[in-house]
């Protein structure tokens, strides 16, 4: 055994060998990988085996497209049989609701090079004879889909990577991983110790104990998983081609073929934690669970009604093993945040599916510093201090009884809520609020009308919370709005140091005291890393701003830049609650509880002021979103109930409405305003986003710099532009194509009404080419093909004269 190396992975799994694998093949052979049994000992041996490159987030359906793409090359380098079947895969829809989901998701799947395409009834019945095609209205079908030797493949990697100089050590326990005090990681093992610069957790089932190894606490829980394998079927002993994979989504079952019989996989609704208490060293490699066929009974049952020669089938073997969930059903990869080289790459539960992608962003992010492209979905800092044991347990229950239904993109499901609410979270009740949430903490997105049923219906179209948003956006273009920002993250930087360190880590120009800024931050590539907003309370102080959801990520980003002394940083995002106020009167209604001077001349635009408000002491400052007058106020959580209380007292006679997030999106797309995560990610750049005048180019030694200027100098491929659509009753969502004739032209990254200009609006990505060009284009909403056209100026008070007022 190695005492040295560059990086030691730990887990023999899919994920693991698929991490080791990329990391040679980007050039760092000096790296092994640690094994308590033998490679796939855990939830590799036992899985199903297949993949698809469809999902409901754009970054994870390209990487698990790049999974798929991946499974010849390492085939072929390591001489290993994946047993791979590329039988293609249908997607079935029996229901209205289903069949309009998979008309947008065909569309969106342009957007990122996958090649699928809707299929009737009979077609699917071709395809898959056994299938009683009664009552389904179609599929969407994806010819790259399919199912592969879980074995086989994982054994590949391994051996793809020991011919690039990895070396795999088998039947090696890791006991102990203790920082070594220079920057790297004594992993011990029951073989010996490795001093490692960088240790990759990717232990799977043991992920858990192997974080906590570290004293970090992974949001991960493993679930129960039912599948069964037929004895061989009268119909498929002829049968000139093999059957494709299919997701009956409505009967919530999977099907593919094994031999001459089938695989039959379901998602029960009474999902099974398995090992709240930390999983068995011990356990695996042969090992499964006992089967408890009662739990499928409604299962199966739907299974034999669509496909009755299964009734009649002899049950060849049961399947059930652990396999690990996280809240979202989404991976946990990258750096954990407050450790020096720590990664994990665990919570896969799509192993065969997504393997090959994790690995490749882990791969990159170790040995390049990030990775190619923005995978904050996948990201181990998406969560914060929330995701509780309780919580974790709860949502991977709920995501896996809810795997297979529709997940609308107004819809929030109820498990573990609340978790976190904002100390007015009372008074918003009262009046009406209806709650989303976002990390973890319960955020307002509408006020419903009195005598209206509280609760929004999902749906794909313009919900029954259409005309109460129009009413909270004519208040604030009328009077005054009143919105929580208590979500909104906030980050305090201070000491004789901070505008220093402050000057390498913001691309921005830093404002003078007692001023306000937006200062992007960038990556060392020159791609966005934050879009913020930065308040300097003093000389040697600044709160920063941002997207509440992203507190983690940022401060592993502040942690890993802002650590020299006389710079301290600090996430006071609970700390302080806040209220933005914005309309035609909102000057005059914050003059009524404030002792300082709100005019104008003594608060001008993108000021900030240190001020009592009512009983409360004070951040206020002089900025919108929503392109109308506007003020955002922050103060101390406990003092933030009274201090809405006075704004609410001293509007006795002033029009206000409290307003939520869905009418905050329609006043900012009125005002082509771009947010995180939609219009600005690591995907993009300034020049790209539009962003350049807001990067201190003169400025020398930033972050991205060299990466920003050449990006200023040329032409972006694309560039960020403002959609007017002549819909009908639904607005864009995110990643719908934008087309010129029959040409992909760009996509949408966000949309919705515009109540104040009676105009469907979205904002998205096109071509340089067609950017500027006065022409029609189509976009499509709902599956549908909607006419489109190229906004040159925001719809609403172009000039910016409202805000500025």
């Amino acid at each position: 055994m190695k005492r040295h190396a560059r990086v030691v992975v730990i887990g023999g799994g899919v994920v693991g060998c698929s991490v080791l694998y990329h990391l040679t093949k980007l050039g760092w052979s000096d790296v092994v990988l640690c094994e308590r049994k033998e490679l796939t000992a855990g939830s590799s041996w036992h899985a199903a085996g297949g993949f698809h490159a469809l999902n409901g987030d754009p970054t994870v359906s390209r990487l698990q497209a790049y999974t798929i793409s991946l499974y010849r090359e390492i085939e072929s380098l390591s001489g290993q049989d994946v047993g791979l079947h590329l039988t293609g895969g249908l997607n079935v829809a029996s229901t209205p609701e289903r069949w309009e989901l998979l008309h947008s998701d065909c569309a969106r799947h342009q957007v990122l090079g996958i090649k699928t395409e809707l299929v009737s009834p009979a077609q699917v019945r071709e395809m898959c004879p056994i299938m009683d095609t009664r009552g389904i209205l179609g599929a969407l079908y994806d010819p790259h889909e399919g199912h592969l030797d879980p074995s086989g493949a994982t054994r590949a990697y391994a051996k793809a990577a020991s011919l690039k100089g990895a070396e795999i050590y088998r039947h090696t326990r890791v006991l102990e991983i203790v920082p070594s005090g220079r920057s790297s990681w004594h992993v011990v093992t029951d073989a010996g110790t490795i001093e490692s610069e960088h240790v990759v957790n990717a232990a799977g089932l043991w992920a858990r104990e192997v974080g906590q190894m570290v004293g970090v606490q992974l949001p991960l829980v493993p679930m129960e998983h039912h599948y069964l394998l037929t004895e061989d079927l009268t119909e498929l002993e002829s049968a000139g081609r093999e059957l494709p994979m299919v997701l009956d989504l409505d009967a919530e079952i999977y099907l593919r073929q094994e031999r001459k019989g089938v695989l039959l996989g379901v998602y029960e609704k009474e999902a099974t934690p398995w090992s709240l208490d930390g999983t068995p060293w011990d356990y695996g490699e042969t090992e499964l669970l006992p089967p408890n066929l009662d739990r499928l009974t409604d299962a199966l049952a739907k299974g034999f009604q669509h496909f009755p020669a299964l009734s009649t089938a002899g049950i060849r073997r049961i399947i059930n093993g652990p396999f690990t969930f996280t809240p979202d059903g989404n991976p946990l990869v990258g750096p954990v945040p407050g450790l020096t080289h720590y990664w994990v790459a665990c919570g896969v539960m799509a192993g065969f599916a997504q393997g090959g992608g994790v690995g490749l962003a882990l791969a990159q992010w170790i040995t390049q510093g990030e990775p190619e492209g923005d995978i904050l979905a996948m990201d181990v800092a998406r969560f914060g201090a929330y995701a509780s044991r309780h919580y974790t347990v709860a949502k991977a229950r709920e995501f896996y009884s809810r795997r297979f239904q529709i997940a609308y993109p107004n819809e929030y499901w109820p498990a573990g809520r609340p978790t976190k609410t904002s100390t007015v979270h009372p008074i918003l009740r009262a009046a009406g609020a209806v709650f989303g949430v976002s990390y973890g903490l319960e955020v307002p997105l509408y006020f419903s009308r009195p005598g209206e049923a509280a609760g929004e219906i999902p749906t794909l179209k313009r919900s029954n919370a259409h005309e109460c948003v129009r009413a909270e956006c004519e208040m604030a273009r009328r009077s005054v709005g009143l919105l929580d920002i208590s979500s909104f993250a906030k980050y305090e930087v201070r000491g004789p140091k901070a505008r220093a360190e402050l000057s390498r880590v913001l691309a921005g120009r830093l404002p003078e005291a007692s001023r306000v800024r937006l200062t992007p931050m960038l990556a060392n590539s020159g791609r966005l890393m934050g879009d913020l907003t930065t308040f300097r309370l003093a000389e040697d102080r600044f709160l920063i701003c941002g997207s509440g959801y992203l507190q983690t990520w940022h401060m592993r980003w502040f942690n890993q830049h802002l650590s020299g002394p006389g710079c301290d940083v600090v996430n006071v995002s609970e700390f302080y609650g806040g209220i933005a106020l914005f309309g035609p009167r909102s000057r005059e209604l914050l003059q009524r509880v404030a002792r300082t001077d709100m005019s104008d001349a003594a608060f001008p635009f993108m000021t900030v002021r240190l001020m009592d408000l009512a009983f409360a002491p004070a951040i206020a400052a002089r900025l919108s979103v929503t392109g109308e007058l506007g003020y955002e106020v922050y103060v101390p959580a406990p003092y933030l109930p009274s201090l809405v209380e006075s704004v609410l007292q001293a509007a006795s006679d002033v029009e206000l409405r409290h307003v939520g997030l869905y009418a905050l999106n329609s006043l900012r797309l009125e005002k082509s305003f771009g947010i995180w995560s939609r219009e600005y990610s690591r995907d993009y750049t300034p020049a790209m986003a539009g962003l350049t005048r807001f990067i201190d180019y003169e400025r020398a030694g930033f972050i991205g710099r060299s990466a920003a200027l050449h990006d200023r100098d040329r032409s972006p491929e694309r560039r960020l532009v403002t959609l007017c659509i002549d819909a009908l009753d639904a607005d864009a969502f995110g990643y719908e194509p934008v087309e010129l004739g029959n040409r992909l032209v760009g996509f949408t990254t966000s949309g919705g009404y515009g109540h104040c200009t009676d105009t469907s609006l979205a904002m998205g990505y096109l071509s340089s080419a067609v950017s500027d060009a006065e022409t029609d284009l189509t976009v499509r909403i709902a599956g549908e093909v909607r006419r489109c056209r190229v906004l040159q100026s925001p719809i609403f008070d172009p000039e910016g004269r409202r805000m500025r007022g």
